[in-house]
């Protein structure tokens, strides 16, 4: 096919003139038709089509393996791991040139973000394929997937994990241990150190004591003391140790045969002192006290009360009151005769509970009869005219008639009866009104000692 060309022509003429130049110029174009020959059996009418990473499949007009014949349709596909970026599909034109273009690029995960307390590590970057292995630091432990991988469509699979402290912290408590009670009491102060406490994740840690506390009094026995620790994430973990306390005792000092101890302390722990006591009417022969010493014995040898000696040979009722007063109690029994048969029954019936009266700490007084023949006597000792009158007098003791008056260890009328009264029933009274708390405690343990 005929084609049109331009021909410009430049035609220059110089003129001379003294020394001047003068230019001119005109141009003639020519056109001239060009069609290009298209030729569908050049295989190399466009250049062979090239896709790095990926794949070129071409079909030809005239078929067969040409790739650059005009014509000729080709698809293009990325290897796994790349996205194609262009034209899909591309058409040799007759201008020579593709009607595309088309290039692989490689699919790319974002960037993962650290978790907490952990890392990890990826095969191939953040690519396709790529997986990526996570780790915790020591004391933490992984929470949902352990690893992700890169999926083709550029997304992570699974979901982020967590790194989550779930080691419970470690402690060591002292040992246990044995404390003697200090000499005179039932306690002794028992201290240690705190426990070691430890966590791999965490630096600071909150131990709590559940027991007593050191560097207190701990009683007599066994004690279990028990710390807990927990770490930030509450994880706990506990330890627990022994503290027992001793207390070195002597066997159980026997109080004396009317009489009592007054011990200190718990009566018989090493130190403890016991003080021998004598009820009224006795006094203490022997030492005074005893101390429970380390090796598990009293010091000393035990004391002994015996009858305080009294004097009957005394001119007045004062006299004889004073060596009763804050000791003994009294009990005097008045009558017209011996042959009264109130006073004989009474008289019986004090006889049989004469044990009763001692641990009560009464002495019986018997006033008989009428002057010039009038008898006093305690048990068989005879009292002197002057302080039968006394007493009569100071307490209005008649002589004609049977009657009894209970006086105190102060020397206080208590109580009166004008008809016998049985044992019971005098007793009843006294431990009721006359004696003291503290009194009849110890008459309580020796309540067996009159059967």
């Amino acid at each position: 096919m005929p084609t049109s060309r331009c021909v410009a022509v430049f035609i220059l003429v110089f003129f001379t003139a003294g020394a001047t130049t003068d230019y001119d110029s005109y141009s003639d174009f020519i056109e001239e038709d060009y069609t290009p020959q298209l030729d569908y059996k050049d295989p190399n009418w466009c250049r062979s089509p090239q896709l790095t990473n990926g794949e070129v499949a071409c079909r030809s007009p005239q078929g067969g393996a040409h790739r650059g014949m005009l014509g000729t349709l080709c698809e293009m596909t990325c290897d796994r791991g790349y996205r194609l970026q262009g034209r899909r599909s591309i058409q040799c034109l007759a201008s020579r040139l593709w009607s595309g273009m088309a290039y692989c690029r490689r699919i790319r995960c974002h960037v993962l973000p650290l978790i907490p307390q952990g890392r990890y590590t990826c095969t191939h970057g953040f690519f396709v394929d790529s997986r990526c292995d996570f780790t915790c630091s020591p004391g933490y432990r992984i929470e949902g997937e352990h690893s992700r991988t890169c999926q083709h469509g550029g997304s992570w699979s699974g979901v982020q994990p967590v790194c989550s402290d779930t080691d419970p912290p470690k402690i060591k408590c002292p040992p246990s241990r044995l404390k003697l009670a200090d000499p005179g009491k039932l306690t002794a102060k028992v201290s240690w150190d705190p426990p070691a406490a430890t966590d791999t994740a965490d630096k600071f840690l909150n131990v709590v004591l559940v027991d007593q506390a050191p560097g207190t009094e701990f009683k007599e026995g066994l004690h279990v003391i028990r710390y807990k620790v927990y770490d930030q994430a509450r994880n706990r973990a506990t330890c627990k140790f022994l503290v027992r306390v001793k207390v070195k005792r002597c066997l159980e000092l026997p109080p004396p045969l009317h009489g009592y101890l007054s011990c200190s302390s718990d009566g018989n722990n090493y130190g403890a002192a016991c003080e021998y006591l004598c009820d009224s009417g006795y006094e203490r022969r022997g030492t005074s006290s005893r101390v429970c010493q380390f090796n598990h014995s009293w010091s000393g040898s035990p004391a002994e009360c015996v009858p305080m000696e009294f004097k009957f040979s005394i001119k007045t009722a004062s006299a004889l009151l004073d060596q009763f007063y804050e000791k003994r109690r009294l009990l005097i029994m008045s009558a017209p005769n011996i042959s009264d048969p109130d006073y004989q029954l009474q008289n019986i019936m004090i006889q049989k509970s004469d044990c009763g009266l001692d641990l009560r700490h009464v002495t019986v007084i018997e006033l008989l009869g009428s002057p010039p023949r009038e008898t006093g006597r305690i048990k068989e000792n005879l009292l002197q005219s002057e302080v039968i009158e006394g007493l009569r007098q100071a307490y209005r003791i008649s002589r004609s008639y049977f009657s009894m008056v209970l006086l105190d260890e102060l020397g206080v009328d208590r109580e009166r009866f004008i008809v016998p009264v049985s044992s019971e029933e005098l007793f009843s009274y006294i431990d009721s009104f006359v004696l003291e708390e503290e009194e009849r405690e110890r008459l309580e343990v020796h309540r067996d000692f009159c059967d």
